[in-house]
């Protein structure tokens, strides 16, 4: 364990003053995008003379929301994290004070992203009108609504990919990949990359056809390995627990208890438990309120999706068949959640800067025994698949499992990781992948040095680590 920390350890961060990486581009071109969009949303919630402690509040966060902005835009020291009373706040400010107050370009990408986003919500957290205040709730809300038909062509087939009798062994291996891939390419729809959106764009990011048609940007694919570990489990344990490690809300969080219910009805875990961040975090990650909202809506899909949806060219037609089929799936979710074999448990882990290497460190040992109980923990998403990997530059042909270090082999716990690549780290690839890559890139013939194939989200990875071997 030790020598894999050291091996990781070993493997410089990207950094944000890399010009040749996502992470110079994200700090320049992304972020500022990101803040501004959070001023405006603050600023479209200042209630006015109705309520004038909120105001006034209200316009001290867009102050400091701009002062943010032109920090990072300028290269400014990184300042502490005002203390409000979380436990993580020393955290942050120990890391700052080993790098000697750094500038935004001066400290690596993985630190300055997390730093950003917990900047951010301590400005709501020390406030006393604006503590639960989701300032990217709006962006959330419409993504969720313009997937409406995508939620229906997954909706209209939930009763049949979940009924347990009507599968041979062959097809039961093929829908297994089939839920799975829904599942991955479910995080094409990030908001924290995608901010300037179109309801088209995401229609296109989504749907059956979509997905088949993206199945052959696949780098590496582990689910047969999955697939046989969770059907011998079925037959050997009686308790089969499966975690899942969240991403996005929205589309994303539809299709991860999609995932979920199938894998309960199917007999392949007997409980699910899911993992979200615990204050708004990379603009779009899932909250333990976005669940609500999530259900609300299926619950009641008319009234979410076309009597609140204010957008007129977003609206579509319900059929009586659509709202039946969407309730059911509901009711469906509802019951595995009543029975207890649906449940969260979010954790404040989830929002520190820290590769999850970490997790096997002495401090986080209550969260890392807890998932050693999982017989399979799945990380959704780009920025939990940095984490893992250290968001360092290693080598594309690393194994997945080496660059887990001291949370892969003998560690105890089996990780699968689903991830459309959005940045520049990525290990697991044949010899000669990045190099093909790189080159077919047309984008990147002037660019050389960038790997620019891994920041679009149009590849992916499902990589497996058995730590229980």
């Amino acid at each position: 364990m030790a020598d894999a920390t050291a091996i990781c350890e070993n493997v410089p961060p990207y950094m944000t003053a890399d010009q040749t990486s996502f992470a110079y581009t994200s700090l320049y071109k992304r972020w500022p995008v990101i803040i501004t969009q959070a001023i405006d949303a603050v600023f479209r919630a200042i209630p006015g003379a109705s309520d004038e402690l909120k105001t006034k509040e209200g316009r001290k966060i867009v102050e400091a929301l701009s002062k943010l902005k032109y920090e990072v835009q300028h290269n400014r020291v990184l300042t502490p994290l005002i203390d409000d009373g979380l436990p993580d706040v020393a955290h942050y400010n120990d890391a700052l004070k080993k790098f000697g107050e750094p500038g935004w370009l001066q400290v690596s990408w993985l630190f300055a992203e997390c730093y950003l986003y917990r900047r951010i919500a301590t400005y709501f957290t020390t406030s006393t009108k604006w503590k639960d205040f989701d300032v990217f709730l709006g962006s959330k809300l419409t993504t969720l609504r313009s997937s409406l038909p995508a939620i229906l062509e997954l909706a209209h087939r939930y009763s049949s990919v979940t009924n347990p009798s009507t599968f041979t062994d062959d097809t039961s291996r093929l829908l297994f990949h089939e839920i799975f891939l829904i599942c991955l390419w479910g995080n094409a729809t990030d908001l924290s990359l995608l901010t300037t959106i179109s309801y088209e764009d995401i229609q296109s990011l989504q749907g059956s056809h979509a997905r088949k048609e993206s199945e052959k940007n696949i780098l590496a694919n582990d689910l047969d390995e999955v697939f046989k570990l969770l059907t011998s489990l079925k037959e050997s344990k009686s308790d089969r627990r499966v975690d899942i490690v969240l991403d996005n809300s929205g589309f994303e969080l539809f299709v991860d208890l999609y995932l979920a219910g199938y894998l309960l009805s199917q007999g392949l875990a007997t409980s699910i438990v899911l993992h979200p961040k615990s204050h708004p975090w990379f603009v779009s990650d899932v909250l333990p309120s976005d669940f609500g909202i999530l259900l609300n809506a299926l619950q009641d899909p008319v009234e979410f999706f076309i009597n609140q949806n204010e957008n007129e060219e977003q609206k579509r037609e319900m059929k009586p068949e659509d709202v039946d089929a969407v309730k059911s799936l509901f009711a469906s979710l509802a019951q595995f959640h009543a029975e207890g074999q649906l449940t969260i448990r979010p954790s404040p882990y989830w929002t520190l800067q820290d590769p999850f290497w970490s997790l096997a460190k002495e401090e986080n040992q209550s969260l890392w025994t807890d998932l050693k109980e999982s017989e399979l923990v799945i990380y959704k998403g780009d920025l939990n698949y940095r984490k893992l990997t250290g968001d360092a530059a290693w080598n594309p042909t690393t194994p997945f499992e080496v660059a887990l270090g001291p949370i892969g082999k003998g560690s105890g716990c089996r990780t699968l990781a689903l991830r459309t690549c959005k940045a520049d780290v990525v290990v697991g690839l044949p010899d000669g992948t990045d190099e093909r890559l790189r080159k077919e890139d047309l984008d990147n013939a002037e660019e050389t040095g960038k790997r620019k194939w891994a920041w679009s989200g149009k590849y992916a990875v499902v990589q497996f680590c058995d730590g229980k071997l």
